[in-house]
């Protein structure tokens, strides 16, 4: 059983196939059609990383994933060592990425296998919930690592343009992402004491939504 001690920040913005935020509504909101999935995305932002929530209607089908983590890519390390799950050739990994940063990139590669098995991309993810566990020595959670990982492959458009935003790897210059997605999930980010797994550091679950196309 997982244990929660810090809940990160579950805050801010989304956008299906790419919208743009605008202000509160003056009446209350109509509830989503049938086939909608309309995200609520916070105003003034061109760049937001999560949604604020995301309405679903009625007759939209929608697929969860199990929790899925890090996979076994790196034999020279340890078994149950954090280096274990590190996806990088040889298990070297770039300037400045963390080992939650490299696990995580390597636990939503898992993550989009995943759903490409049910004819889904991760542009149709509605939801995220992610665990993160402190790496060794570190007295909390690597969460700048994991937002890093998390740009990679989500949230990484600029809304007003449509175009792809540059994004960060360890302390290298910005550069494209691994996935181009316009997508942004209500997510949230918990740190908790331990993982189902010796060496993880990251756990990622999601909801997506089996868009009309």
């Amino acid at each position: 059983m997982r244990k929660i001690i810090i809940a990160g920040v579950a805050a801010t913005a989304l956008v299906g196939a790419g919208g743009v935020a605008s202000a509160a509504p003056d009446r209350a909101p109509r509830p989503p059609r049938p086939t909608e999935v309309r995200p609520a995305l916070p105003a003034g932002q061109n760049n937001p990383s999560i949604a604020n929530g995301v309405a679903v209607g009625s007759a939209v089908a929608t697929y969860t994933a199990s929790g899925l983590g890090p996979v076994a890519a790196n034999p020279s390390a340890p078994a149950g060592s954090p280096e274990r799950y590190v996806d990088f050739p040889g298990g070297t990994l770039p300037p400045g990425v963390t080992l939650t940063e490299a696990q995580a990139i390597n636990a939503l590669k898992a993550i989009n296998e995943n759903l490409r098995a049910q004819g889904l991309t991760a542009r149709d993810v509605i939801s995220m919930r992610a665990y993160l566990s402190n790496p060794p020595g570190a007295d909390t959670a690597d969460f700048a690592g994991w937002n890093r990982a998390y740009r990679q492959f989500y949230a990484n458009t600029d809304l007003s343009t449509g175009k792809p935003v540059d994004v960060q790897l360890g302390t290298a210059a910005p550069a494209p992402p691994m996935m181009v997605n316009p997508a942004r999930p209500a997510r949230v980010t918990l740190e908790i004491e331990n993982l189902p797994v010796n060496g993880w550091l990251v756990e990622v679950e999601v909801v997506a939504a089996f868009r009309q196309r």
